[in-house]
């Protein structure tokens, strides 16, 4: 059965499917000799030769699942070219060819995921997957609240922004809470190189400790620095099955969005109002004007008595005075009755 290049490299426990993909467009990888660099290409690994940096790529391995605590200046890669310890090192006794799942820098401590398993490596280290990771960090001094709402809405590093975050202070150093150095708890979805490092540098409190205390939903207290062990079924299943939490964010923007396309359609609804009101409001003076003019013509059935003043002062063509007048003449006639 056929399937995509970058998918039986990763299932080959060769790397994560997205470094698969960089390994493609880089000319890396060859199939029956000839050199693929588009990553819509498939193979079937039963039948074809595939070749990763020349080296042959077997049957995909069973699947390990490791959880190390790193330590301090230990690189999170499977080769070091100045030859640094690498977590592949603290690693013993694994056949299969694993490597790291993200990364963690070289002076940072915590858990890392070490697998063969490229899906799930995949899973876990794309933000767009919920693959939450949480740290524990402690800055000089004691940043102000409007500083840390900053850093939890997103800023601009090296030209990008980053993705919104949560950051939730847990304690001081000192005696009182304006005191010392601070303890927050840092959840980020995307793991740009030392990230939290260059977020708390920007507002001027730099990091002083730094240590990942869960991936997604595993964590364990109980490691130490140097120390692994392997997943549990059941935490394997969890990391299959995290949900995107962006998913409880969409109702927010959905919500907001209709009452701003409400506005020009009220808008518009409001002009052709307007505009029929004009006409009416031009039908109503002339039929004013009409009867006005119908009823100057029409002898009235009495003598009216003459008002000089009134006749000689206003116009007969302004409106406002002859509704005045009307009225006048009704109410004299009614008092002289």
């Amino acid at each position: 059965m056929q399937e995509r290049l970058q998918k039986i490299i990763a299932h080959a426990g060769v790397s994560s499917r997205r470094e698969a993909e960089a390994m493609i467009r880089e000319g890396r990888v060859t199939l029956n000799g000839r050199v693929v660099e588009e990553l819509g290409t498939r193979a079937d690994p039963d039948r074809d030769h595939i070749k990763v940096d020349g080296k042959l790529i077997t049957k995909a391995e069973p699947h390990r699942y490791i959880l190390l605590y790193k330590p301090k200046e230990v690189m999170t890669t499977v080769e070091d070219p100045q030859g640094r310890r690498t977590v592949i090192d603290l690693v013993r006794g694994i056949r299969e060819r694993i490597y790291p799942v993200g990364r963690l820098d070289f002076h940072s401590e915590g858990l890392v995921l070490l697998t063969n398993d490229g899906e799930l490596a995949f899973k876990v280290s794309h933000p767009t997957h919920g693959s939450v990771k949480t740290y524990s960090v402690k800055v000089r001094g004691v940043p102000e609240e409007r500083l840390v709402d900053k850093l939890r809405r997103g800023i601009t590093i090296d030209g990008k922004r980053t993705l919104p975050c949560d950051i939730e202070r847990m304690h001081t150093t000192g005696k009182r809470d304006d005191e010392g150095n601070s303890w927050f708890e840092v959840k980020l979805r995307e793991g740009r190189t030392q990230q939290i490092r260059k977020m708390f540098q920007a507002v001027g409190h730099p990091v002083s400790k730094l240590r990942r205390v869960a991936i997604g939903p595993i964590s364990d207290p109980k490691l130490t620095p140097g120390v692994w062990r392997e997943l549990t079924k059941q935490e394997v299943k969890m990391l299959e099955t995290m949900k995107e939490p962006k998913k409880t964010v969409k109702p927010r923007r959905t919500a907001a969005r209709p009452t701003s396309r409400k506005k020009p359609a009220a808008a518009a609804s409001r002009k052709p109002a307007a505009s029929r009101a004009k006409p009416a409001a031009k039908r109503s003076a002339s039929s004013r004007t009409e009867t006005r003019s119908s009823t100057r013509r029409t002898p009235s059935p009495r003598p009216a008595t003459p008002r000089p003043k009134v006749a000689s002062g206003k116009s007969s063509g302004s409106k406002k005075p002859a509704v005045r007048r009307a009225g006048a003449r009704s109410s004299r006639s009614s008092a002289r009755r």
